[in-house]
């Protein structure tokens, strides 16, 4: 496209999006679909007063139902007081379901949760399940993954008190599986990616949004202990503390308490609201028939709106109007 023309038309525009567009980088492509169909293929609608954006279904990897306020250390359902009750199940796996809290265990391995899938109804689609585990079927991954299991792999996700159980996520490490899939019982287990798990799942089935969710949050903290294993104040290595749900330098003169991190991100869809249209970008490294919204990092000391106008701009060369916030969710 013609540089003169997009700078024309472009620059001190007050549309939300403008009518040309022009792509910086080879490996990424901008294009303009139609507004109104992007709302109806995902069961989006429109509010006519703001002519804002408004999503009718649950975000995907939100409302995680274990994630709940912190308890009292003395409570049960805690997180320390449920890595007591671990350290006691790991020293006797094989009568650890006689003790209370009971624990279920999701296993990752390169930042994919365990899961399997089993028969739909009908023509539907097969439907998944994740693979929580008990102590036993996890030393049985571990032993074939050859690798050690031990107390301070595991990092606490939350508990259902009313089920008297308590949810763990762990990092299988070690070499490669020996074999296709994990046979548990009667079904076959595998580690899938996560966002083939959000392809995968319907949207208005409650429970596994639910599960979604545990995962998305399971593997945000398991990649930040991955990422966290030096302090950055000193240098020394981290060692878990509270269950997983922090690290501390193990540095005595230093003892620095880390917190996991999360990093801020906007992600937008710039509209025009005249022509019906709405800007897509892919990359090369993309799927057929793929396509994403314009994303990208906050940076220090800037807006929403400024991260989404400059965003927008770096990564098209198109400035935006009006910005409108939609509602947040996380991301793993």
């Amino acid at each position: 496209m013609d540089n003169n023309n997009s700078n024309r038309h472009g620059r001190g525009s007050n549309k939300e999006m403008l009518l040309f567009i022009r792509a910086f980088s080879p490996t990424t492509q901008t294009f303009f679909f139609s507004h109104s169909r992007l709302l109806q293929q995902f069961s989006l609608k429109r509010n006519p007063s703001t002519m804002s954006v408004i999503n009718s279904q649950i975000h995907a990897f939100a409302g995680n139902p274990i994630k709940s306020k912190t308890l009292k250390p003395a409570d049960p359902y805690s997180s320390l007081s449920s890595l007591e009750t671990l350290k006691n199940q790991l020293s006797d796996p094989i009568n650890a379901g006689f003790l209370s809290p009971g624990l279920k265990v999701l296993p990752f391995k390169k930042g994919k949760p365990l899961a399997c899938s089993y028969d739909s109804i009908g023509d539907l689609p097969p439907n998944w399940r994740l693979g929580w585990v008990g102590l036993v079927d996890l030393k049985e991954i571990f032993d074939r993954f050859e690798s050690i299991l031990n107390e301070d792999l595991f990092v606490y996700l939350g508990s259902k008190p009313e089920d008297d159980v308590v949810y763990w996520a762990i990092d299988v490490l070690g070499g490669r599986e020996r074999g296709e899939g994990i046979g548990l019982g009667e079904r076959r287990f595998s580690f899938v990616e996560l966002r083939t798990l959000m392809v995968a799942t319907d949207w208005a089935n409650g429970p596994a949004m639910e599960e979604l969710a545990i995962a998305g949050h399971a593997r945000a903290l398991l990649e930040w202990h991955n990422v966290s294993r030096f302090c950055g104040h000193c240098g020394e290595k981290t060692v878990p503390a509270d269950a997983g749900r922090r690290k501390q330098c193990s540095n005595e003169l230093c003892k620095k308490r880390i917190y996991p991190r999360v990093d801020p991100v906007v992600i937008m869809l710039v509209i025009d609201r005249e022509n019906d249209r709405a800007l897509l970008s892919r990359q090369s490294r993309f799927v057929p028939r793929m396509w994403s919204c314009l994303a990208g990092f906050i940076e220090p000391g800037e807006s929403l709106e400024e991260a989404v106008r400059r965003e927008t701009w770096e990564e098209t060369g198109i400035e935006v109007g009006e910005v409108i916030y939609h509602s947040s969710q996380p991301w793993p």
